[in-house]
């Protein structure tokens, strides 16, 4: 396992991670239900996301080197538009939708299993499962995954706990704008990559 991967994955995916949906389904979540229960199943969810994202960049990873940075670049760039078009939406309204139907009961076992369900449907294709898969496809998988698990992680728990003083001192917009820089850095180097072979 390489740590220097694992940190710069860690810090694209939490930076990628902080102005998402999902991070923002986890505080709503943690508004009906206890914190420790939404974690748990918010956890699982980014775990089974995080094992998909390996996969498939472990699949891209057997293409030739030139495809394989032209995808990645691609795939990072639509991560940058995405990330701009998503600083402009109003998250809030997106969160609490799936939120509605945990509101009926409030058992341990409802609370990991919304918070597991909603996670797992909202990353599905989500930026932070590109950016893993991208990354998958260029370093050691393991190295990515660990990395990627443990920001999706931290993310949720700093969701849980503090999202909302956070948002009161980092605009939100900021940080998306940041990560969409970050996005169009990569997709770059992957595109100086491909060019040079």
């Amino acid at each position: 396992m390489n740590a220097a991967v694992s940190a710069t994955t860690f810090g694209v995916v939490f930076i990628a991670e902080l102005p998402d949906k999902t991070a923002l389904a986890s505080l709503v979540l943690s508004t009906k239900y206890r914190p420790w229960y939404v974690f748990t199943g918010a956890a699982a969810g980014f775990a089974v996301q995080v094992v998909i994202a390996l996969a498939a960049g472990t699949l891209l990873a057997l293409l030739p080197h030139r495809t394989l940075e032209a995808i990645v670049s691609a795939l990072f760039l639509l991560g940058a538009v995405l990330i701009f078009r998503h600083g402009d939406e109003d998250e809030e309204a997106e969160a609490e939708e799936p939120v509605e139907a945990a509101r009926a009961g409030n058992s341990p076992w409802r609370a990991v299993l919304t918070s597991f369900t909603v996670i797992t449907v909202a990353e599905f294709g989500d930026l932070t499962q590109i950016v893993t898969a991208n990354l998958a496809a260029k370093y050691d998988w393991l190295s990515v995954g660990v990395g990627s698990l443990a920001a999706l992680w931290a993310v949720a728990a700093l969701a849980i706990v503090g999202g909302q003083t956070l948002l009161r001192y980092i605009p939100l917009k900021l940080i998306t704008r940041a990560a969409a820089l970050i996005m169009l850095v990569l997709a770059a180097l992957s595109l100086v990559s491909a060019i040079r072979g």
